[in-house]
């Protein structure tokens, strides 16, 4: 049978990721009070970075020993990718060597082609078009402080990059609402919007799309491979900065996410960040177990609780 892959957050349907979520709270729970859990006993992660990590590595890597297993860290310049070997030979040989494999790179074909030449379950830990990994921690952060996300409205506020765009995609699969703000020129293009038009909605004006949102979210100016548009991106983005007007306007008990790395003073002020409606330590955690929930799923299947 051929593998199942995580490539991007619609890879999965509303049931399996319920299931996701389920096992997330029951292994967190475990993990909490310090109960060894180790269905990856004897199995190996290889985590493949073309792009640097802190978060993604971590997770990862604490995970799959938490969960018994080993994990193989394996930067570019550590294997043959550095030397032109083409993806698809190395898909090749790591999957005849490993259990599961996590590739954290640029493009999405990358990590597609990748996944077309492997005999085991491949994961997405950031392209330059999704982060399902992340939407999916953020999605169960939220139903673990508020419940439900079906019908909330989540205000999207900055660059329409990976994250949005996966944002996007839960959209519809969980019932919610998004709502879009960028400057000019960073706007989602249309090959974004492929998936589901009737779960978004775009705004020129950051303030007005937090109007009535349940969660305030954003993330970096310029992301990882833009670096040369850093200064552009400064001057496009200062009246995109999420502080305490644009709280304000969201509902008294919204959240406000951020996935992290942050830039205080740019897309979002301290007071923010730093403050009561923020759950960016909670969420950056939740990548470790939902992640532990995902590769135990990956690798052994449902299993019962």
């Amino acid at each position: 049978m051929a593998p199942k892959h995580f490539l991007q957050f619609k890879d999965f349907s509303r049931d399996e990721l319920d299931y996701l979520f389920e096992r997330t709270r029951w292994i967190k729970d475990r993990f909490k009070r310090y109960e060894l859990y180790q269905p990856l006993r004897d199995r190996t992660l290889a985590m493949v970075f073309e792009k640097t990590s802190t978060r993604t590595r971590v997770s990862f890597e604490a995970g799959m020993n938490q969960l018994g297993g080993i994990a193989i860290n394996l930067n570019r310049d550590d294997t043959q990718l550095s030397r032109g070997e083409p993806i698809e030979d190395l898909a090749r040989v790591v999957s005849r060597m490993v259990d599961v494999v996590m590739i954290r790179t640029f493009e999405q074909t990358l990590i597609e082609r990748f996944a077309a030449h492997s005999r085991v379950p491949v994961i997405n830990g950031l392209t330059n078009e999704y982060h399902p990994c992340q939407i999916l921690a953020d999605i169960y952060t939220w139903v673990e402080q508020r419940g439900s996300i079906e019908g909330r409205i989540v205000a999207w506020i900055g660059d329409s990059n990976n994250v949005c765009r996966t944002w996007l995609q839960a959209a519809p699969i969980f019932g919610f609402t998004v709502h879009v703000s960028a400057p000019p020129g960073y706007m989602l293009q249309a090959d974004a919007l492929r998936d589901d038009t009737r779960h978004w909605q775009g705004f020129s004006d950051p303030v007005a799309a937090c109007r009535g949102a349940d969660l305030v979210t954003t993330d970096v100016w310029t992301s990882m491979g833009f670096e040369a548009e850093n200064e552009a991106r400064k001057h496009a983005f200062a009246n995109w900065m999420v502080d305490a007007r644009m709280m304000s306007q969201a509902k008294p008990d919204a959240l406000f996410m951020h996935c992290l790395p942050a830039h205080r003073g740019e897309e979002v002020a301290a007071e923010v960040i730093d403050g009561p409606q923020s759950v960016v330590w909670d969420e950056a955690e939740n990548r470790l177990h939902v992640q532990k929930a995902l590769l135990e799923y990956l690798v052994c299947g449902r299993v019962k609780p």
